[in-house]
């Protein structure tokens, strides 16, 4: 029983570290994508410059991107699109006080996020629309009720209208507040490259939605070895 104990395990640590590699040869063989490259999302602009693509000159775009934001986490911690500097995320908004759809879009979150802990590249973020009661205290016991958290997984307040202002204008999505105690925000989750462009908008109380993000983190991670050669742990 030891032994097959020990096996099982060595069996787990295989895997953990030779799907990812697997799965990056299979998108990218010969050198060749092997997949459909994910959408930049957002308004873009014909740039004065150029590059060759088969001896043929291709005008550059520029993206929509997010702006940099000064937020605060559930342990209190400063967090910006600098300290997230070369990462890719996944962003959603919500507030603690939302208990049906945020709830079941949190957990979806952090099914996902379970499958990228020992991932340096992926970082979840949730942000709260309801910063005047959602203050780090309300964050901190909000996060503890969920089990096994890793510290890649961020629940941030800040101010209302760096907040509404980011949303809006940084996610092209909704936030505010139309009541005492009633919020407009999006239930999407957002999927950003480490370029800060959006790539993808998904349903996020939706299992299969979810699913779909993950097969689509999974896309992106594998496009930003092939671009940059970064290890994955």
């Amino acid at each position: 029983m030891k032994k097959a104990g020990i096996l099982k395990k060595i069996t787990i640590l295989v895997l953990v570290l030779v799907v990812p590699g697997f799965l990056y040869y299979l998108l990218t063989a010969h050198g060749k994508n092997r997949y459909k490259p994910l959408a930049v999302f957002g308004p873009k602009q014909v740039a004065k410059t150029s590059h060759k693509v088969n001896g043929k000159d291709i005008q550059d775009t520029i993206y929509h991107t997010l702006p940099d934001f000064n937020l605060t986490d559930q342990n209190g911690k400063a967090v910006s699109l600098k300290t997230l500097d070369n990462k890719i995320l996944v962003v959603n908004f919500f507030y603690t006080g939302c208990s049906s759809v945020c709830g079941l879009m949190n957990r979806n979150v952090n099914v996902i996020d379970s499958f990228y802990t020992r991932n340096k590249m992926v970082y979840f973020v949730s942000i709260t629309v309801d910063p005047r009661h959602d203050d780090v205290p309300a964050l901190k016991k909000y996060a503890e009720g969920f089990k096994n958290l890793s510290p890649k997984r961020l629940f941030l307040t800040g101010d209302t209208s760096t907040i509404y202002n980011l949303a809006r204008k940084g996610f092209l999505v909704n936030a505010l507040q139309t009541g005492s105690d009633d919020f407009v925000y999006s239930d999407q989750l957002i999927l950003v490259d480490r370029d800060r462009r959006i790539r993808g908008y998904y349903t996020g109380a939706s299992t299969l939605e979810a699913e779909r993000l993950n097969d689509e983190i999974k896309v992106l991670i594998s496009d930003e070895l092939r671009k940059n050669d970064t290890p994955l742990y």
